[in-house]
């Protein structure tokens, strides 16, 4: 297990006071979630205080929600999804960022460290969506405060640490881990493990944190949630690394991407799909935290870039390694017959030879490497059914006859794999029974070959096999395009879906927005038995400013009291334009006697802020009717309709007012259950 650093030394840097910590709002929440007492209302009203934090609290409720529910909006219904653990350390992970964005280290790229560690946070979180190792939610922060040692080290010893950044650049096969261990006695795994428990996360995540680089180290048994976490460390940090690297440089860093993602039963495709989510997660993450972020194409286009990279290289013959490639412009003599290489547009595959005979695999091995494939070889059915998932070739050629493991039975082990699915397979026999032909086909096996193998015939329905497998390559390309598509797609709709509820004078949602949310409210309130109120605001006199100054002064009337209007109200209100000179304002969680309170800061406001006008300042107000849920409405209609009944009495009574036709009196606001 892990090597924890010495807690002496620890509470030592604890107690200096310079390790990164939570500050403001951030700590208030932290110490509110510790008290036994505290409650959700409590809790909202504390978040509220900083409109950052809301908007990055809804977000990453809306991240977990999915596609297939309704978008969450207000700080109650992130806290009902995410839940006070993963609230905490939201709030803890985004109070360091916003607090730690820059520093003295200048061997240290702040800005790098946060955007890696949002896409850590993000890839974190979808793998663990799929794996159910931990909660989504909660370990969206883990990868968030993974690498937090990191930047506690470059806080601590600035001038220091910014040293052994250098020299990871000089002695670039020595580990951070190593240098940061000669130069402080301690490493940023050590001091992440103990910040991290020091902050209150169980022992399920934060001992992986320690074994997150070195995942295989850990000692964790297979499949337990421990390794899970670990690997899933791993993945997500390699994610990252992918990511931020030089666009040149990532169709190389794929197949170690296909690798570490093959311990967690992700086969490539399933690790570029979620990659790509990752990154458009990252895109949208960015704009809302600030942090700069990469244009980068499709995962899946990646890697068969950097197939084509691999097997342009010639490397050296080795013995179960890649064979060495003949150049496409040199040929071969092979008993005596000339063959020839493969034309300059066909690319070379990856081959599997799985054959018992030494010398069979010699053989056909050489013809493969003639015509300028890469070559893999295993003796038997078995370790062809492990070298196959983990080399994930295109190509198999597979004797059908062999000890344990039989060419078929091999086959039908791949055909129920993801990536087997889509090998092509040749099989090799000397069989001629046309039975046995047909059990093959029906077995999944694609081709077959007569032995004792003539080379040119094989060369031939290698080629005719390549054919077959470019067309499925274009297959999976057409997919991931309209993967891709169908992606945008989704966005631009949720796009045109947001414009189709917003107002484009003011900016504030519209009548058809207002009603929904209403509706939505009220069923809240229904369930949590809190109170509900409305206003329905209107413009004083506004005719007048049409018929006397025209539609353009009319129009800047409106944008100048929706303004006032907006900057007046909670955070946790809601204000839509509903009508030509008509606001309705959703107060949830609100008595009659605050949204009294609340609507009269909104009249003040506008009353207060005239509007100039070439030369000439315009005085503007509003009536305001004011109604809260009681135990007679049954409807939101009725609630809507009381605060209507107010603002009349309110225009009655000489405009420039509040009202409301309800009593003070304290009683149930919503009717009992």
């Amino acid at each position: 297990m892990a090597s924890p650093i010495d807690i002496t030394k620890f509470e030592h840097l604890k107690a200096s006071g310079d390790l990164p910590s939570p500050k403001g709002v951030a700590l208030a929440i932290i110490r509110l979630i510790q008290q036994e007492d505290s409650s959700m209302g409590d809790l909202a009203r504390i978040i509220k205080t900083d409109p950052a934090f809301v908007g990055r609290l809804i977000k990453a409720a809306n991240g977990l929600a999915g596609y297939n529910r309704r978008a969450i909006a207000s700080v109650q219904e992130a806290l009902m999804v995410l839940g006070l653990p993963a609230v905490r350390t939201l709030a803890l992970g985004f109070s360091l960022l916003s607090s730690y964005r820059d520093g003295a280290c200048k061997g240290f790229d702040y800005g790098r460290y946060w955007t890696g560690c949002l896409v850590y946070a993000l890839a974190m979180q979808a793998i663990t969506q799929r794996t159910r190792a931990a909660a989504a939610e909660e370990t969206f922060c883990l990868g968030l405060l993974a690498r937090v040692g990191e930047l506690a080290l470059a806080t601590l010893y600035p001038q220091e640490y910014g040293k052994v950044l250098q020299q990871t650049l000089e002695y670039r096969d020595v580990p951070l881990v190593a240098l940061e261990q000669r130069a402080f006695a301690l490493n940023h795994r050590e001091l992440a493990s103990a910040m991290l428990t020091d902050w209150g996360f169980p022992r399920i995540f934060h001992e992986p944190v320690y074994f997150a680089e070195v995942p295989e180290t850990s000692g964790y048994a297979d499949g337990s949630r421990e390794y899970l976490i670990a690997h899933s460390l791993n993945l997500a940090s390699y994610i990252a690394e992918v990511c931020l690297a030089e666009e040149a440089e990532r169709p190389n860093l794929m197949g170690r991407l296909f690798e570490i993602g093959a311990r967690l039963a992700f086969d490539p495709v399933a690790v570029s799909e979620l990659c790509d989510g990752v990154v458009r997660e990252w895109q949208a993450w960015g704009s809302l935290l600030e942090l700069e972020t990469l244009e980068i194409p499709p995962f899946g286009e990646l890697a068969s870039r950097g197939e084509a990279l691999a097997a342009s290289l010639v490397p050296a013959p080795a013995e179960g390694a890649v064979s060495q490639v003949v150049h496409p412009g040199h040929s071969a003599l092979l008993g005596g017959e000339p063959q020839l290489a493969l034309p300059p547009e066909v690319p070379p595959m990856r081959v599997l030879v799985v054959d018992d005979d030494a010398s069979m695999r010699g053989l056909v091995r050489k013809v493969l490497e003639t015509v300028g494939h890469q070559v893999l070889e295993a003796h038997d059915g078995k370790t062809g059914m492990e070298m196959a998932l983990e080399f994930q070739p295109q190509l198999m050629i597979v004797d059908w006859v062999m000890p344990e493991v039989t060419g078929l039975e091999l086959t039908r082990a791949l055909r129920q794999t993801k990536i087997g699915r889509s090998i092509y397979i040749l099989i090799m026999t000397s069989l001629e029974d046309d039975d046995r032909l047909i059990e093959a086909f029906e077995n999944g096996v694609d081709d077959f070959m007569n032995k004792p193998i003539n080379p040119r015939v094989l060369a031939a329905r290698l080629r005719a096999g390549q054919r077959v497998i470019r067309l499925q390559q274009e297959l999976d390309r057409d997919r991931e395009e309209i993967r891709r598509f169908a992606a945008e797609l989704a966005v631009s709709n949720r796009r045109l879906q947001e414009v189709a509820l917003t107002d484009s004078l003011t900016g504030f949602p519209n009548r058809r927005y207002a009603i929904e949310r209403v509706q939505q409210e009220w069923l809240v309130s229904s369930r949590t038995r809190r109170p509900l109120a409305t206003m329905v605001i209107d413009v004083d006199q506004f005719k007048t400013y049409n018929d006397t100054h025209g539609h353009d002064v009319g129009d800047a009337v409106l944008r100048q009291v929706a303004a006032s209007v907006k900057g007046a109200l909670r955070a946790q209100d809601i204000v839509a334009r509903t009508g030509g000179d008509e606001f309705l304002v959703i107060c949830p969680d609100t008595g009659l006697d605050a949204a009294l309170a609340c609507a009269e800061r909104v009249r003040f406001a506008v009353e207060s802020t005239p509007l100039a006008m070439s030369g000439q300042t315009l005085n503007m107000s509003v009536s305001i009717g004011v109604a809260t849920r009681d135990t007679v409405m049954t409807e939101p209609d009725a609630l809507i309709k009381r605060a209507d009944q107010a603002l009349y009495l309110a225009k009655n009574k000489g405009r420039n007012r509040i009202m409301t036709v309800q009593s003070l009196r304290p009683g149930p606001l919503v009717p009992p259950r």
